[in-house]
């Protein structure tokens, strides 16, 4: 090509730096490749840098070592079952054989070091082999320091759910931040960790103590620069070159001029499927007719390009999956210059005396279920032609003690989401039902029977409360019944919940190396998609806390072997 200013050769060229794409990266160099990673952004980490960071790895060594029951075989009945007949043998299969290796891998020779969530439940725990606890793993906190001057390179966490800007582990630490008035050794605990942050902020100009997907992102990209991996930024790959019938390289725009980058070995698609695609949403989610009636937390740059270039050479995205993506509810959250924030809400939904209405003021769902489960009984429920839309609720006593979305619990006051309006206060139920425009008869009869039946710890319509997800959810020292709590002693209040996605499942059909297939369904020579450019191994479905990493670290590692070994 012409404006082509000259060629660079390389083993791998990985376009896109979350974990699917540094994983590959990592894994390839360790074995002795050359490897340069491409990303479109101006920072790198993906949206692996903004997520909770847990990966779903069953049978993983943290839990063998725990002794915790599981089987690869229990693994598998149960992936059977979330996927049905989008259940796809040979990529499920690889993931079980090579999950645990992939975690052992990495921990041996890499900065990437885990620890366990030993009570965090698959999310469907009574499917026939679900586990309570032991398959979702987390990246131990990390001293971005080591980074170096790379550090102003990572994508920063997203604002939302940071507290002042200081990552909030999601395990023990978390429960500190619960309990900070009520115990001084969480208000120690706390108050050390507000003084290092306060430390890095006068001498870095940023949180340093990483957590949850910061500091997935930040090991990984540790374990990358100490092996010799480029990590090109601004650098968004534009076109996939191919010859005869296997793909070379490609062209890369840098801001230095557009580069030709040929591959030996070949390239790995790792762009972080289509969240931020408006033409792809539009096709492929029901509830956004336009593809704007969605809010994601993913990158505004995470526009479909990995699926773009493998269809470019032959691949295509997966057709026929019950969701394309895996949803979440969000909040937007008012931001200084006039822009909305998003926030997802993972787990305030599960605490007792919190629960969701729709705009007839009724309650649709166990609000304690996964946030995947919580958006498809929302838009189940919707009346067509409406947007769906729900709405937190919580009396004051539980809004202070748990807070509810971006809204933090006592001593954080409440004037400034008051003030917003992303908080509505009602000094009592109908009050609050005018502000928010629901159903003012129903919402009171709703409450009158939450109420009524939590008195009992009880949820007879929903069951909230009844399986080993909702209680890792819930608060433990509220008793019979962890999640349920009445919705009492006003004022009242309500946050505004719309759809969002925590990454899209419907990427590119590969086999189980992670290479990508062609409409005959033969591998695509030199071609390989990870992470959410890589269809979803669940079928649509979403069986657990860290089923996009945990596959996009393991198929990461299964793909820079593979390069390796061809």
């Amino acid at each position: 090509m012409s404006d082509t200013i000259k060629t660079v050769t390389t083993d791998v060229l990985v376009v896109g730096s979350g974990a699917g794409g540094l994983s590959a990266a990592v894994t390839a160099a360790h074995r002795g490749l050359e490897v340069i990673v491409a990303e479109k952004d101006a920072v790198y980490g993906g949206t692996t840098a903004r997520s909770g960071g847990w990966l779903w790895i069953p049978v993983n060594p943290h839990a063998q070592a725990a002794g915790m029951p599981d089987s690869k075989e229990a693994a598998r009945r149960y992936l059977q079952h979330e996927a049905g007949n989008q259940f796809n043998a040979e990529t499920v299969d690889a993931f079980l054989d090579n999950g645990p290796k992939a975690v052992a891998f990495f921990e041996k020779n890499t900065a990437l070091q885990f620890d366990l969530g030993p009570g965090f439940s698959d999310y469907h725990p009574e499917a026939p082999g679900a586990v309570n606890g032991g398959r979702s793993i987390v990246a131990q906190a990390f001293d971005a320091r080591a980074l170096g001057e790379e550090v102003k390179r990572l994508r920063p966490p997203l604002k939302e759910i940071t507290f002042v800007g200081m990552m909030i582990g999601s395990q023990r630490e978390l429960l500190h931040f619960f309990n900070v008035t009520r115990s001084i050794k969480s208000a120690g605990y706390v108050a050390l960790l507000l003084a290092k942050y306060i430390r890095d902020l006068a001498f870095h100009g940023r949180a340093m103590r990483l957590t949850n997907g910061s500091a997935l992102a930040g090991r990984l990209a540790k374990s990358a620069f100490d092996k010799g991996v480029k990590i090109w930024t601004s650098a968004p790959v534009v076109e996939i070159l191919r010859e005869g019938e296997a793909v070379i390289g490609a062209i890369v725009e840098t801001p230095e001029g557009r580069l030709r980058v040929e591959t030996r070995k070949g390239v790995v698609l790792a762009a972080g499927g289509f969240p931020q695609d408006i033409a792809r949403r539009k096709a492929s989610f029901p509830h956004a007719p336009t593809g704007k009636e969605h809010w994601s937390p993913a990158p505004e740059t995470n526009t479909g390009d990995g699926l773009r270039l493998g269809e470019s050479v032959g691949g295509g995205a997966v057709e026929g999956y019950p969701n394309a993506a895996a949803w979440v509810p969000v909040s937007l959250v008012p931001r200084g210059d006039g822009t909305n924030g998003v926030f997802p809400h993972f787990i305030d939904r599960g605490k007792p005396g919190v629960i969701a209405v729709l705009r007839d003021g009724k309650r649709f769902v166990n609000e304690g279920n996964s946030y995947h489960d919580f958006i498809q009984a929302m838009v189940a429920k919707t009346p067509a032609g409406q947007p769906p839309v729900a709405w937190l609720i919580a009396d004051h006593p539980t809004l202070r003690r748990y807070g509810i979305g971006h809204v933090k619990p006592f001593p954080v006051p409440l004037s400034g989401a008051l003030k917003s309006g992303y908080l509505t206060r009602g000094a009592t139920l109908a009050e609050l039902a005018g502000k928010i425009g629901i159903d003012a008869k129903n919402f009171e009869a709703t409450i009158a029977r939450v109420n009524e039946t939590a008195a009992r710890g009880e949820d007879p319509d929903f069951g909230k409360g009844g399986n080993a997800y909702n209680r890792y959810l819930g608060d433990a020292t509220v008793k019979p019944n962890p999640c349920i709590g009445p919705v009492a002693k006003g004022p009242f209040y309500a946050v505004k919940v719309v759809p969002g996605d925590l990454g899209t499942f419907a990427g590119l059909v590969t086999n189980g190396e992670g290479q990508v297939l062609d409409e005959a369904k033969a591998p695509i020579r030199g071609l390989y998609a990870s992470g959410n450019d890589m269809a979803s191994i669940m079928g649509g479905n979403y069986p657990g806390g860290g089923i996009t990493l945990g596959p996009a670290l393991t198929f990461g590692y299964i793909i820079g072997n593979h390069l390796a070994d061809a």
